[in-house]
């Protein structure tokens, strides 16, 4: 780390990088696979037919027969998850979130092969979910595993899990843009080029080998819609609050589902095969709902939709939907809430005015995912690569930020943060630049320091220092010579490790540490509590750089915590300052001189 520097990166980053490139390619590759592997499930389960042709289940001809074709696919995921790994329950970015939080980014190699199986089957027998919660737990499986061949610090390995799971997303959406902004909102929890940068690469390159294995994107174009007028801005604002109660609804619904399987009688196991059912009898309502649903997301986004159809999608999407994922099921998020969110939006074309009758639906497809996700800036773009309509753009910013500033306001954790939370992790979203980053010790140091001589008998060391009736607390003080040199430091766990040494006629240099760290003027804070921290000392001593030997100054715990007590100040206090000249005027007239 290059002290004084913008960004703490160092070379290690382009090693990092490195690697991330073929993580991409990899993970491009890992994206078709899971992609062949749906469209072979679905006609498998609803066509008989061998072949892995990308079909909606919708056209089945099984009657009522299809609604057991959920079950039957639950039921096997039960099984797969019971005998091979728990960790391919759930839709893929919470459990990739836990692996970095609390597992160090290590996953186990069965995840790799078994989620994106589990998520084929589970989306190939009818689950009314996306692709890209498998896909990024899968890539980000392969992505880690790479990572564990190398000699590498957990936060390597997590940049490398977070590259092949925006990898993964990159290729099978065609959204490289997209995928880094999701992959810092939702994965990275830093803005750093040290992350920051592998997995733009990552992404970037698993988009460029799409290009050859799939095709180049957009994967819904739609017509241009022209610039959007002022009162169609106005319409975006109303967009966004009902995609945010629209979310609130959603995330309620599926940890309501969660809590409710959790309170059955039965083993866990046996949930997907119930949630099928669910999801089957659904089918027989509304068949649009079932599977991943690209063909429905493609019509909404044409245009082509007939009102009386839009209300039973969204309800019977959205119970089915958290149902299944409640059950413990495999799939993604992101397809479902594009389709409930351009069904509402279609909704919507019917009242609001300033659109047109496709536009509403891609702006209210943003907001619903940007609410719900609480990643407004992953669905902006993504909405945008999607459909290369950038002059939706206006539009979808709206939307998609008041839809984000709802939720934050009427929700305490997203649909995402809420799984982590309910197994023991808080998480916070928030990214700011670090307290103890903004100061150098020069601004926090105390400067009138208390030395003692090296030849202090420890017994009058105690005395004066040491001891609950002498005049000074401090626990460590610098020891230096006659010519104010440093020579040491001596606190109070030195006579703590040799108790009986006051009573031998030792002096201070007898106890003393000869080689203290230390700290320096221009250093940072952040840096300072990172020393302290590591070494496990309370206060270094900060000396001058021309002449390491010369105490300038004393850094303790206390001290670093004045950094973050001027962030308190400037979030906490408020102030008024036009008017104070007018209020000091008649201040100094009502009182006399």
């Amino acid at each position: 780390m290059r002290e004084g520097a913008d960004f703490t990166t160092d070379r290690r980053m382009i090693w990092i990088a490195t690697i991330a490139v073929g993580v991409g390619a990899l993970c491009a590759g890992v994206a078709v696979v899971l992609m062949w592997a749906i469209g072979f499930f679905t006609n498998l389960f609803f066509y008989q037919e061998l072949s892995a042709t990308f079909r909606s289940p919708a056209g089945n001809q099984l009657g009522l027969l299809a609604v057991f074709v959920p079950v039957v696919g639950g039921l096997i995921i039960g099984l797969m998850a019971r005998f091979g790994s728990e960790r391919i329950r759930g839709h893929g970015i919470p459990e990739a979130m836990e692996a970095i939080l609390i597992g160090r980014s290590r996953m186990d190699a069965r995840v790799a092969v078994l989620k994106p199986l589990s998520s084929a089957i589970s989306i190939g027998s009818g689950g009314p979910f996306g692709a890209e919660g498998p896909i990024i737990m899968t890539g980000g499986a392969f992505g880690s595993l790479i990572a564990q061949a190398f000699h590498l610090s957990a936060a390597e390995r997590k940049t490398l899990l977070v590259a092949g799971a925006a990898g993964g997303m990159s290729a099978t959406f065609a959204s490289p843009v997209a995928a880094v902004l999701l992959a810092v909102e939702l994965l990275l929890f830093e803005w750093k080029p040290r992350s920051v940068v592998p997995v733009a690469l990552s992404s970037a390159v698993a988009a460029a080998v799409r290009v050859y294995l799939i095709g180049p994107g957009p994967l819904f174009p739609v017509p241009a819609h022209g610039p959007v007028a002022a009162l169609g801005l106005l319409s975006a604002v109303g967009i966004g609050l009902a995609a945010g109660v629209l979310a609130m609804l959603l995330t309620g619904a599926v940890y309501g589902a969660e809590d409710a399987f959790q309170r059955l009688p039965i083993h866990w196991m046996w949930w997907p095969a119930i949630g099928g059912l669910v999801v089957g009898i659904g089918g027989l309502i509304q068949p649009h709902a079932l599977g991943v649903g690209y063909d429905v997301i493609g019509e909404l986004l044409q245009g082509q939709f007939v009102a009386s159809t839009l209300v039973s999608l969204i309800v019977v999407k959205g119970i089915i939907w958290a149902v299944a994922l409640g059950s413990g099921t495999s799939g993604g998020v992101l397809a479902p809430l594009l389709i409930m969110g351009g069904a509402l939006g279609a909704l919507e074309t019917y009242v609001l005015p300033g659109g047109t009758k496709a536009l509403w639906p891609l702006v209210s497809m943003a907001a619903v995912l940007g609410g719900t996700m609480r990643s407004p800036f992953t669905s902006v773009i993504f909405a945008l690569e999607l459909t290369r309509d950038v002059d939706a753009l206006l539009p979808l910013l709206i939307a998609a930020m008041v839809a984000h500033g709802f939720t934050v306001l009427f929700m305490k954790r997203s649909i995402l943060t809420e799984k982590v939370a309910r197994r023991g992790y808080h998480l916070t979203r928030e990214y700011s630049v670090d307290p103890l980053e903004m100061l150098t010790l020069r601004a926090v140091m105390t400067t009138g320091v208390e030395t003692i001589s090296p030849s202090m008998p420890v017994s009058e060391l105690v005395e004066r220092c040491f001891s609950g009736t002498g005049p000074r607390r401090h626990q460590g003080f610098p020891v230096v010579d006659g010519d104010g040199n440093l020579l040491g430091i001596v606190t109070r766990s030195n006579l703590l490790d040799s108790p009986d040494e006051a009573t031998n006629g030792r002096v201070v240099a007898d106890v003393m540490e000869t080689a203290p760290l230390v700290g320096y003027p221009d250093e940072t804070c952040r840096s300072a509590a990172e020393k302290m921290a590591q070494a496990g000392v309370g206060r270094i001593p900060v000396v001058d750089p021309a002449n390491p030997r010369h105490v300038v100054g004393i850094v303790t715990r206390s001290d670093l915590l004045k950094s973050r007590a001027r962030f308190i100040d400037e979030e906490h206090r408020r102030e008024r300052f036009f008017g104070r000249a007018r209020e000091r005027a008649a201040a100094s007239v009502a009182t006399p001189s």
